[in-house]
């Protein structure tokens, strides 16, 4: 990005030398040699504006599709449907639940920023509420124990709150809204769960992971 501005910045000044030299040439009379000089001139300032406008639209695409990793999640089976589960947050903090079924789903409140306000650096805001077990079966999620756990903590900087009591005076805020997501639960699998531009999604970390998701039925 450095070569890139710095290279850009070359062909302006070139360009705006060649104008000035353009217009000497033409006031001395020489209007061939000026003309010549003068399209030099345009050339050179309208390749900059040229690999300006991909380079802008690059930066716009990636800050569109930013993501953030909100939490790592990793699974031991103890039992049937039951899964140790370590949950590692983005500042270091470790939480151990355990988690019957054979998938799990993890809640968040998300604020999503105007696409302006995203380009130039603005993250969706979000706030964990919890995660839980399900059961692939509707006879089981119907019968069987179920478990769940809160996510958000008071001593952990609340964002999403933060923002949601002041939404009504940030005109870039764009809506505010809840997002889940589940996948199965394997045993030594990993998991990242990723918060984007428009809501949760999970990432397998490992080939136990990937495996629990290709096989998903």
């Amino acid at each position: 990005m450095v070569k890139l501005v710095v290279l850009i910045a070359v062909l302006v000044l070139g360009g705006l030398w060649l104008m000035g030299r353009a217009v000497i040439l033409v006031r001395r009379r020489r209007i061939l040699t000026g003309l010549g000089c003068g399209l030099l001139a345009l050339i050179f300032l309208i390749v900059p504006a040229g690999i300006g406008l991909v380079a802008g639209n690059m930066v716009t695409y990636t800050r569109l599709t930013h993501e953030q990793r909100a939490l790592k999640v990793e699974f031991s089976q103890t039992g049937a449907h039951q899964f140790d589960v370590v949950l590692t947050y983005p500042q270091g903090d470790v939480q151990r639940v355990v988690l019957r079924g054979d998938e799990w789903q993890v809640d968040a409140r998300i604020v999503k920023w105007k696409p302006l306000a995203t380009i130039i650096g603005f993250d969706a805001a979000y706030r964990l509420e919890r995660i839980g077990g399900r059961y692939a079966e509707i006879a089981d999620e119907r019968t069987a124990a179920h478990t769940v756990y809160p996510l958000s903590e008071p001593t952990r900087l609340d964002v999403w709150s933060l923002v949601h009591h002041v939404s009504s005076w940030l005109p870039w805020v764009d809506a505010l809204y809840g997002s889940a997501v589940y996948v199965p639960m394997a045993d030594g699998a990993a998991f990242a769960v990723m918060v984007t531009q428009s809501g949760l999604i999970v990432r397998p970390l490992d080939p136990a992971a990937q495996h629990a998701v290709g096989g998903w039925h």
